[in-house]
């Protein structure tokens, strides 16, 4: 149990809390821990969020839906890591991605209400939150600022890198040739030879109906126009 309370403040959230508060939490606010056997799902998309999660162990896949159906993006993340801390608070309190076990995984959540009449208590935690939460705005203001693209390859990277959220781990984009040249506003053939092509630089893998890009700093190299920005 010791090890995992570790975990917990190597998280941004934690981070600089001396151990005498944290026992002081610890004693004070109420840790809901859970195993997840690989392939279960965590959350899924657009439940409500009620609790503020942490893994703490393990890797998850992180898995969004667009609107029209015509395409989703998965992430993998590794613990430490906390789950759509942006969703807790403001208009919108839903997940926007399932999330389910890639490994054996391990997570804590602690309650909205524990949240709000404990842990923001702490000054400490407070401006982590705070932190947290104006990166997360402020890169997602930046992304609107990219340049626009000039070919189609860059269309796909742009394309890609605006719906990555964190720099390291497999990312795959699952969709059709016909939906992405629509999503791109190009035709089929111009995407296919583009894809084509930036398999050919190892930049991405090409599956069927699937786009898999292993190392994001690739595709960043490949179009330096691009920043990559991740929260």
């Amino acid at each position: 149990m010791s090890t995992m309370f570790d975990t917990l403040l190597q998280l941004p959230l934690f981070q600089g809390l001396c151990h005498e508060d944290f026992n002081n939490i610890l004693e004070k606010i109420k840790f809901d821990f859970a195993q997840h056997k690989k392939g279960n799902i965590i959350i899924e998309q657009d439940a409500p969020c009620n609790h503020l999660i942490f893994l703490i162990k393990g890797i998850i896949a992180v898995e969004t839906i667009s609107k029209d159906g015509t395409y989703s993006f998965i992430e993998h993340i590794e613990a430490p890591a906390v789950i759509e801390p942006q969703v807790l608070f403001g208009m919108q309190l839903n997940y926007t991605a399932t999330y389910y076990a890639s490994t054996e995984a391990d997570t804590v959540a602690v309650s909205k209400s524990f949240i709000i009449n404990g842990l923001l208590k702490y000054e400490i935690f407070r401006l982590n939150y705070l932190n947290v939460i104006s990166n997360y705005a402020q890169n997602a203001h930046n992304r609107l600022w990219y340049n626009s693209p000039t070919n189609v390859e860059e269309k796909i990277i742009n394309f890609i890198l605006t719906h990555v959220h964190k720099y390291p781990g497999t990312k795959v984009l699952k969709t059709k040739m016909d939906d992405l040249a629509r999503n791109l506003n190009d035709t089929r053939l111009n995407v296919s030879k583009a894809l084509n092509s930036l398999n050919e630089k190892n930049v991405i893998e090409l599956k069927r109906k699937e786009i898999i890009i292993h190392d994001v700093s690739k595709l960043i190299w490949v179009n330096s126009k691009v920043d990559c920005i991740i929260y």
